[in-house]
Formats: structure tokens, C-alpha cells, sequence
């Protein structure tokens, strides 16, 4: 019985390494953002608040976010994690693959109405044969909103040329 207690007593002090990984990606992501903010510094002239001004705080948050997680790791303050599902997570990076592939190609509106069905199928919906034409026809009614209505360019395609 004793072993059993020293078995999870020894368990409750190891902190939870999922945790400290992800504190770890935060950490990273933040390096990543204060370094692509450093060139922007300069940019604000004689304001106090610039270009470089959000981006700096949502660093920090990230910091932040990350010291907490680490906190969290080691009082193992996480809830129990699910087991993760490769197939619905497969469907949604197949879909942001095949919309990087495609934009340049095919335009907004398709490259992001087949990532619209892709990552509907990662969500249950399989008719995926209503889902991507779908998408494209929510896509292009953004495509329009913002270049034609906002004057805000996106890759153009095919479809796109047909409403400009």
C-alpha cells in the first residue's frame, strides 16, 4: 500500500511535461514576435504609440501566458487531456496546405472556399461535395467586401476577375 502512495506522490511532484512544452512554444512565439517588432521601433517617430505598440504587448501577454503555464506545469493544475483524433486534425492541415498551394493559383476565393470544405470535413461534415462550393461562395462575398467595397487588395483568381 505504501508503494502504491509513493508511486503517486512521486507522480504529483513531476510537472506535467505537455505543459512545459507548451510554455515553451509561447516563449518562442513571443521571441519571434519581439524580433520582427524590433525593425518597427523606428517607424514611430515622434509618437509614444506606433506600429511596433501591439504587437509588443501581445509579446508580452505571451510571456506572460508562458510564466503561468510553467506555474501550472509544476502545481499540475491541468485538466486531463483527451485523447487527440489524427483524422479530424489531418483534414484541417490538408485544407491550410492546399489553400497555401492554391491562392497564388487559383485566387482567394477557391483557395480558401477548399479550405473552407476541407476543414468542414475535419468538423463531421462530409458532403464535401457541398461544403468547397460552399465556401467559395462565402469566400467570394468576402473577396468583394474587401476589394471592391474596403479597396483592400487579395490575390485574385479567376472568379475574383469576374466581379472587378
Amino acid at each position: 500500500m505504501s508503494l502504491d502512495n509513493n508511486k503517486t506522490t512521486a507522480e504529483q511532484r513531476r510537472p506535467d511535461w505537455a505543459a512545459l512544452v507548451i510554455a515553451a512554444v509561447l516563449v518562442v512565439m513571443a521571441g519571434v514576435i519581439f524580433f520582427d517588432v524590433s525593425r518597427l521601433r523606428d517607424m514611430g517617430g515622434y509618437s509614444q504609440v506606433g506600429p511596433a505598440t501591439v504587437p509588443d504587448w501581445i509579446a508580452f501577454c505571451l510571456v506572460g501566458l508562458a510564466i503561468w503555464t510553467v506555474f501550472a506545469a509544476f502545481r499540475r493544475d491541468f485538466p486531463k487531456r483527451e485523447k487527440q483524433e489524427i483524422g479530424p486534425v489531418a483534414w484541417v492541415v490538408a485544407g491550410l496546405i492546399a489553400q497555401m498551394v492554391l491562392i497564388r493559383l487559383l485566387g482567394f476565393s477557391i483557395a480558401t472556399g477548399v479550405l473552407f470544405g476541407l476543414a468542414a470535413a475535419g468538423f463531421g461534415a462530409r458532403r464535401i461535395w457541398i461544403s468547397i462550393p460552399a465556401g467559395i461562395v462565402i469566400c467570394l462575398a468576402i473577396y468583394w467586401l474587401f476589394a471592391v467595397v474596403l479597396q483592400l487588395s487579395l490575390p485574385a483568381g479567376p472568379l475574383e476577375h469576374l466581379i472587378q
